[in-house]
């Protein structure tokens, strides 16, 4: 009883340690976004700032940021996340769909290149994809940045929607068709509310791809007022120095939309889990 208590009491501090070592990075980053220049640049460490202060978020918000501001690549970053969200989990349901149901040739071999497609860094296909976008004339194009972030979306969407959808029981499916319902109204309500929680993950993955990317957007695009967020965070590195007020509080802004975008679809995660069933 004493060693099942004691062995409890490790596992319990040692998840607190685990919270706390990954917490911490953000609390310093927001505490620092309110921080003054004197307490950010002070020779002795202060968890919390002593005399807080907006000037920092002020700058960032309604400040000229180079040749654009805040809104600007708020509006841009927005753009290509919802665009990527909504092609690529249409995309991936599909495909999911046609993987887990039916059976055609090359299925296996299609699943595995799914995953060998994952292994490849990203980096190492910014020259030819800038080549590729070059020849279709789609370089310093939201469209064109739009297209490499679904693709690379695309595949782990597939993946994971493969397991919710195989998990739905096809006793479901020919309920429903012995009742009337075609193909098209057995996927649209009884399928895919059971298969909300997966869009709900890929979608949150989708979303984080394309709201934190910099590489293909600092490579694809040039005109700033094109730029994403994360683009807008390299005009407060310097040469002569950093600009780490303006840098924390541009980074606790960029987290908030990824927040906010995670409880507005988690809602739907739980409704899906019931619907979508058939007459008893």
């Amino acid at each position: 009883m004493k060693s099942r208590r004691l062995g409890r009491i490790v596992l319990n501090g040692t998840g607190v340690l685990v919270f706390l070592a990954a917490v911490f990075p953000v609390l310093w980053m927001v505490s620092t976004a309110f921080k003054p220049n004197t307490e950010i640049f002070s020779s002795t460490p202060q968890p919390l700032p002593k005399h807080p202060t907006l000037e920092h978020f002020d700058l960032v918000l309604n400040g000229k940021i180079a040749e654009g501001s805040f809104w600007g690549y708020f509006g841009n970053s927005l753009v290509l996340a919802l665009a990527t969200v909504v092609i690529s989990s249409l995309l991936a349901l599909l495909a999911a769909t046609a993987v887990a149901r039916f059976r055609f040739r090359f299925r296996t071999t299609f699943l595995v290149m799914l995953l060998v497609v994952q292994m490849v860094p990203c980096e190492a296909l910014v020259i030819s994809l800038f080549l590729d976008l070059k020849r279709l004339d789609m370089l310093n194009s939201l469209v064109g940045l739009t297209v490499v972030y679904v693709a690379f979306a695309v595949p782990f969407a597939i993946w994971m929607l493969r397991g919710f959808v195989a998990a739905v029981p096809k006793e479901l499916e020919e309920a429903a068709a012995i009742d009337g319902a075609g193909a098209m109204r057995t996927f649209f309500t009884v399928l895919l509310p059971l298969v909300a929680p997966g869009l709900v993950a890929t979608s949150i993955f989708s979303f984080i791809t394309a709201w934190n990317e910099f590489i293909f957007a600092f490579t694809f695009l040039e005109d700033q007022d094109k730029a994403t967020l994360p683009m807008m965070m390299q005009f407060f590195f310097g040469r002569s120095g950093n600009a780490w007020g303006p840098i924390m509080a541009a980074s606790t802004l960029l987290t908030l939309p990824v927040i906010a975008f995670f409880l507005i679809v988690q809602r739907r995660m739980v409704s899906g889990l019931t619907a979508g069933a058939v007459k008893g």
